[in-house]
């Protein structure tokens, strides 16, 4: 590899052997354009945790370089921890209008202010440093999502961003296949592409044959319908009221980000909704149940959405009705199985009806399948690819697949978030890694909950906490009050005095033997009760609660 400066990097700071969390740097000589900036939500054991996104530790320490962040659509996964960067690397954001939109409310949210947010349309070109970038219109799940194509001084890099090939579309704007082809034509040094979908083979289906199934269960329906579905997927929103207004129902819409987007969509004019179909939710009862239409979130199982307070009965604004035909417009997202079971099973119990995609086409993936992705690949014709947006297996099946197609398995780059892809006259290699992982968000703190915290909480959560409280004298450190011993999530005192006495016991015991010792160094006596405390109860009942010894002066 050249040891000059001429050196094109490549650097994922998220989205590989991942889900979500999607974001890229591109970088040479003193410019640095980001593509993307997404969050993803806790797994199972990151207890009590929001959100989690990227730590940006490299972009911090090039801050200076950053240009731009350009966005390819609105997905969470792509604009989740754009308010959190903006705070710490305020530049220019370009995008689309919808994903713009849907970005100006977030950082609205997070009372961000001040940032430059520019208007793109699919087609248009800008120059950002020694970059000249192009936006080409894709197909995906959301309206208004592009593909990047940004021409470097060593050549060019596509990344097509979350794609699939709808030939009819909701909104009728097919993909830029002529675009993609003149690239391939051109020449393209290196293609980043979408990997979720690729495990399945054949086409992902179009977005309208969901419209298509909704109008069959509309059009015998004879209750009330209730669909969830991702907030964002503006198509599907919109597939809902098209066939609401041929049956003639009312819309209501329920979950804070479902009636955001709703909002932004109307007034952006990406949802076409007919005067006086939408409704309150509130005023839902005021119709007859056949005449009614809900569009909410909480197609994942989401404790907090609106689909699982429906199935728990614990929403502010409307109740579950026997009979209740209710649609999940999803797939589970993987991790999400278990909870999404679990708030179809609770419908049912509610005697609800219930629909998901086991028992019609309710729904359709916005990835591109393998067939899809070897069109992409065959188009381009990339020198060099870096499969991106995928869990480890999915990386390594799309490498493999572009190497079917031809290209040598030296010209592929199946990385890792860190990894930094080099590129210079001579060819390209992996350079030096660069820090990146995830920055926990709890409530208001941002990265203030790490490992440490969080293997507290586990320790808390799977054995249970136990205190000690001893009062002793500053003057000659002997024992004045206590010990007296609280357990919380250990065991239930009233019906374990016994074990209780005992620790006490343990220890007073501890207590005496320090006294004689004559240790007063306050750290020496809480190990010491910890370490005794912590032998007796795993001698006795085989658990290790967190031992918390707090000792006081008088």
């Amino acid at each position: 590899m050249s040891k000059n400066n001429k050196k094109l990097k490549i650097i994922p700071l998220g989205g590989l052997n991942e889900i979500g969390k999607n974001i890229a740097i591109i970088e040479y000589k003193d410019d640095i354009v980001i593509v993307d900036c997404g969050l993803s939500f806790p797994e199972d054991e990151m207890l009590g945790i929001d959100v989690v996104i990227p730590d940006i530790s490299y972009l911090l320490k090039n801050k200076e370089k950053v240009k731009a962040i350009l966005l390819t659509h609105g997905h969470e996964d792509h604009i989740g921890s754009l308010p959190y960067i903006l705070k710490k690397i305020n530049v220019p954001v370009y995008g689309t209008k919808l994903t713009l939109g849907l970005v100006e409310k977030k950082v609205k949210e997070h009372d961000v202010k001040d940032i430059n947010l520019n208007i793109i349309k699919p087609g248009s070109k800008i120059d950002i440093g020694v970059f000249n970038i192009e936006f080409i219109r894709t197909s995906h799940s959301i309206p208004d999502s592009v593909a990047i194509a940004i021409d470097t001084p060593l050549g060019m890099i596509l990344h097509t961003g979350d794609f699939k090939i709808d030939y009819k579309p909701i909104n009728g704007e097919v993909m830029d296949f002529h675009k993609f082809a003149e690239l391939g034509q051109k020449g393209v040094l290196v293609m980043m592409a979408d990997s979720t979908n690729v495990e399945r083979p054949g086409y992902t289906m179009s977005e309208s044959t969901v419209g298509d199934t909704f109008n069959d269960i509309f059009m015998t329906a004879k209750q009330r319908i209730i669909v969830a579905t991702f907030a964002s997927n503006i198509h599907r929103v919109q597939q809902i009221i098209n066939s609401a207004v041929l049956f003639d129902r009312k819309v209501a819409v329920s979950g804070r980000s479902m009636v955001n987007v709703v909002n932004v969509g109307q007034e952006l004019g990406y949802l076409d909704i007919p005067q006086g179909v939408l409704i309150d939710v509130k005023d839902i009862d005021k119709y007859p149940a056949s005449k009614i239409v809900v569009i909410t979130t909480g197609s994942q199982g989401e404790t907090m959405s609106a689909l699982s307070r429906l199935a728990s009965s614990d929403h502010r604004k409307m109740e579950l009705i026997p009979g209740d035909l209710v649609i999940i417009s999803a797939t589970p997202i993987p991790g999400n199985e278990k909870m999404v079971s679990k708030v179809i099973n609770q419908l049912f119990k509610k005697g609800a009806n219930v629909i998901y995609e086991a028992l019609a086409d309710v729904h359709v993936s916005g990835h591109a399948c393998q067939e899809e992705l070897k069109l992409i690949h065959k188009l381009i014709q990339p020198q060099y690819f870096i499969p991106v947006h995928g869990e480890y297996r999915h990386l390594q099946q799309h490498a493999d697949l572009a190497h079917d197609l031809g290209l040598p398995m030296e010209n592929i780059f199946v990385a890792r978030n860190g990894s930094v892809i080099e590129f210079c006259e001579e060819g390209a290699a992996f350079g030096q890694s660069v820090q990146a992982g995830n920055i926990l968000v709890d409530g208001l703190g941002v990265g203030d909950v790490g490992n440490i915290v969080l293997r507290d909480r586990r320790h808390l959560s799977e054995d249970g906490l136990i205190v000690v409280v001893v009062t002793i004298s500053k003057e000659d450190g002997k024992v004045m009050a206590g010990p007296d011993i609280i357990s919380r999530g250990f065991v239930y005192v009233r019906e374990s005095e016994d074990l209780m006495e005992e620790a006490r016991s343990i220890v007073k015991e501890v207590l005496k033997e320090c006294e004689k010792k004559q240790i007063t160094d306050w750290s020496t006596l809480k190990s010491n009760i910890k370490d005794a405390l912590r032998n007796y109860l795993y001698e006795k009942i085989k658990r290790n609660p967190m031992i918390l010894p707090i000792i006081m002066e008088v």
